[in-house]
């Protein structure tokens, strides 16, 4: 029983990193573009994308008109990915 929750547990926290990588992702192919950033799903997206991007973007200024915080957002992300799943598999081999 308790293996299966571990097992979800993972599944889940891959599953919303993915999701949230490719929300990053489709803001950052709709910055190309001249959209209207008010309008629905784009500022829905914008709402969900902007406060993590904006905490790289204080670290790390757009160099040449170019904003390399999604590339450092998307890299982080992927390591709290890594880091969570060992530490719940880690936890779950001890507790079985």
């Amino acid at each position: 029983m308790i293996a299966r929750i571990i097992i979800g547990l993972i599944v889940t926290i891959n599953l919303i990193c993915q999701i949230y990588f490719w929300l990053i992702f489709a803001r950052c192919l709709l910055s190309w573009f001249p959209v209207d950033r008010n309008k629905q799903p784009i500022a829905f997206l914008c709402y969900l994308t902007d406060g993590y991007l904006n905490l790289f973007r204080k670290i790390i200024p757009p160099f040449g008109g170019i904003d390399f915080s999604p590339i450092a957002a998307c890299f982080a992300l992927y390591i709290i990915n890594i880091v969570l799943v060992r530490a719940i598999a880690m936890l779950g081999a001890l507790i079985l």
